[in-house]
């Protein structure tokens, strides 16, 4: 069986720098057209200057026949200005700004304190500039459990936001819970939507801890409870345009993983295809697939969709235990398993 589909894009993806970005930007380029490239660097990409220069490194580390397209990102920090803004419009390859709350996840400690006091006069502008927000929506406050942070955000952070700037453009990137569904759905289409992840749709937060601690599994937003994955499943297997594909692939060493503190991120770029697959065949969807992978983020983005297809065979095969490089070993999602999708370029 073949399953023919428009190339698909991520629009939600960390490639990292240095020796880690040309290790693993070959993996995304070998399937997605394109990619929102998230901006959480050391240091942050947080003006226009910085997101040209990182374009350039990741063109630089892409296979020499690649066609792949980094979409760049800005990091909103309490400092952003409007003038910012307006200058990432005018460069052509800035097409959102993140919000990180400081704290949330890897690399968040620049970012945002104070969203209605200090950054306003920005969201303001990205308005008017038609540029969109991407939130990781998840307070920080450490009095709220971390399985309830996301439901937390959507009513003290995002409901205000809608209501105070009902003009601007909101992703809500990986999404795990039943109420970021639900929000997403009572929201005005084309003007809120959400990214979803494979792992927020194959596990849920029995994979953390089943067989021992498996720090693989790790991400932020944690995983949920089996309810909240299935409300997912349901929510991107409808048909809806408000959700699409974001693999919020992110890699890390082995070492960064396996320690006392071990970092949040799952590395699933080289199949994730195969993941968001099975759960549309699962749902008798398949024929809803290509919507999800391939058009929903592209028209939110008001950008063309792709020409170029790509190809689904059911041919079983294996994800590797790890992939090896000078520095060190990333252990994938799913290492060791059969997987019974694999993507290729037509």
């Amino acid at each position: 069986m073949e399953l023919p589909i428009t190339q698909p894009d991520d629009w939600h993806l960390h490639l990292r720098d240095g020796d880690l970005l040309k290790a693993v930007v070959p993996h995304s380029a070998s399937h997605f057209g394109r990619a929102i490239v998230m901006p959480n660097l050391k240091p942050p990409i947080t003006t226009t200057d910085a997101a040209v220069a990182y374009r350039e490194s990741i063109l630089k580390a892409l296979p020499a026949d690649s066609k792949f397209t980094p979409l760049m990102t800005l990091y909103l920090t309490d400092t952003t200005s409007r003038d910012e803004i307006k200058l990432a419009r005018k460069s052509g390859i800035i097409f959102a700004v993140k919000l990180y709350p400081a704290g949330a996840t890897t690399n968040s400690q620049d970012g945002v304190t104070d969203l209605f006091g200090k950054c306003l006069p920005v969201l303001e502008e990205m308005a008017e500039q038609y540029m969109p927000l991407l939130v990781h929506g998840e307070v920080t406050d450490p009095n709220v459990d971390i399985f309830d942070r996301e439901k937390v955000f959507i009513d003290t952070v995002l409901q205000p936001l809608i209501q105070r700037l009902p003009r601007l453009k909101i992703v809500m990137e990986h999404i795990t819970t039943l109420d970021a569904v639900k929000f997403v759905e009572s929201c005005k289409e084309g003007f809120v939507a959400a990214t979803v992840t494979p792992q927020h749709l194959v596990l849920n937060r029995n994979a953390i801890f089943q067989g021992g601690l498996q720090p693989h599994n790790y991400c932020l937003p944690v995983l949920k409870r089996e309810t909240h994955r299935q409300a997912i499943v349901s929510a991107v297997t409808s048909g809806s345009k408000r959700f699409f594909l974001g693999t919020d692939s992110a890699p890390h060493e082995r070492r960064k993983k396996e320690c006392p503190c071990g970092c949040a991120g799952v590395y699933n770029a080289p199949f994730a295809l195969s993941l968001y697959a099975k759960v549309f065949e699962e749902m008798g969807a398949l024929d809803k697939l290509e919507a999800f992978t391939s058009f929903n983020g592209a028209d939110f983005y008001d950008l063309p969709r792709n020409k170029s297809k790509i190809k689904l065979s059911k041919t079983s095969w294996q994800v590797p235990e790890a992939f090896s490089f000078s520095f060190g070993n990333i252990i994938p999602m799913f290492a060791g398993k059969i997987l019974e999708w694999q993507p290729a370029l037509i």
